[in-house]
């Protein structure tokens, strides 16, 4: 950086924020989340004014820190029979994986693609053990640990 040029960005911690820039971000979560509807419910529900709302919205934004947080993705392989998806998804839910995101390719040949994102740091027991566990469910051809 050169000298005397400031940065533009800052990661601060959020109890020193004056509490305006919280409440913003509390607004935008009820609006991303759906909990509100509006501008108006939200900004009533986090205590702001619409102002100070759209004076900040831009400009606040949470830190998502990826070290408290592991997210891991599995590749697997299903045959194309009811409620084996649903079965898989039973043993992310009941592990306390956070399922992200879910990707299935159409079935080819009896069996189809499937990838899940999972956030796995408020799991009880390793990603290696939910696989472990999932591999004795019927109808699961193959489930792996891809990146994470």
């Amino acid at each position: 950086m050169l000298s005397g040029a400031k940065p533009s960005f800052y990661i601060v911690a959020a109890d020193t924020l004056p509490e305006v820039f919280l409440k913003v971000s509390e607004a935008k979560e009820l609006l991303e989340t759906g909990d509100a509807k509006t501008v108006a419910e939200a900004v009533a529900a986090a205590g702001i004014s619409r102002s100070a709302f759209y004076k900040y919205k831009d400009k606040v934004t949470p830190f998502l820190d990826m070290k408290s947080g592991r997210i891991i993705t599995f590749n697997l392989t299903l045959r194309n029979k009811p409620g084996v998806l649903s079965s898989v998804l039973s043993i992310f839910a009941e592990s306390g994986a956070n399922i992200l995101t879910i990707n299935q390719s159409i079935p080819i040949n009896g069996c189809a693609a499937v990838t899940i994102s999972a956030e796995v740091s408020g799991m009880e027991g390793t990603p290696e053990e939910l696989v472990l566990r999932a591999r004795k469910l019927e109808g699961l051809r193959k489930i792996e640990i891809l990146a994470g």
